[in-house]
């Protein structure tokens, strides 16, 4: 049973909602795999609750699509299906398109610098191949334009669908081919935004993802050659 040594123990009444984001965080950065068994009496110990609202986490990820269930037989983590990158990759550009446009009055010198962080953070992280950090840090860059949006609901809405994206591209990072042209694909977009040109910065957004997909169909393609 893969479950981290030293969890926290969590005591307070949001207990229920912190069950949810750390079982679908273990999934995501694949401390559980696809095919592995989630036994609520074994994640209830570890975390220090009642079975009652691991269940109710773990019904929520079968709602999700990161688990499936045998009922009264097993829990396990769901198979990642990449058909699902065909669907999510498309409206994510398309609602990151919105904020970006959303944003650009907004957008200042100091978004631009921390957004050149995160690329070097990202740069730094597909050198390590450490998949984790490089989505976070890639994560940390499209989010600073989406948080100068101002639009809440746009922001719930793109947390929500990157979460299962997230879990893609960390299941395949260890197959990174050509990852480094993400760096430069954010290049351009800051260079679009530097220099105001909306259109510019639009396309850069849409290469960026366009390319991102790509390349996670191709680590999937050379995983499956490799098996």
């Amino acid at each position: 049973m893969p479950i981290p040594e030293h969890v926290e123990k969590f005591r307070r009444p949001l207990a229920r909602e912190e069950v949810y984001t750390t079982l679908q965080k273990w999934i995501v950065e694949g401390i559980y795999h696809p095919g592995e068994t989630m036994r609520d009496k074994d994640l209830a110990e570890a975390l220090g609750v009642s079975r009652t609202p691991v269940r109710e986490a773990l019904r929520r990820l079968e709602d999700e699509g990161f688990v499936q269930t045998s009922a009264n037989r097993w829990t396990r983590v769901a198979s990642i299906d990449l058909t699902e990158a065909d669907h999510l990759y498309p409206i994510i550009w398309s609602l990151e398109i919105l904020a970006l446009n959303l944003a650009q009055d907004r957008i200042g010198s100091a978004d631009l610098q921390a957004m050149e962080q995160a690329n070097a953070r990202l740069l730094e992280a597909i050198k390590c191949n450490n998949a984790i950090q490089a989505s976070g840090a890639d994560h940390d860059f499209h989010q600073i334009f989406i948080e100068q949006a101002a639009n809440p609901e746009l922001r719930r809405l793109l947390q929500r669908l990157k979460v299962k994206l997230r879990w893609l591209e960390i299941a395949y990072f260890t197959h990174i081919n050509g990852a480094s042209n993400s760096i430069n694909e954010h290049v351009a977009l800051l260079k679009a935004l530097r220099a105001h040109d909306v259109a510019a910065a639009t396309q850069a957004v849409k290469t960026n993802w366009e390319g991102s997909l790509k390349r996670l169909k191709v680590r999937h393609a050379n995983t499956e050659h490799k098996e």
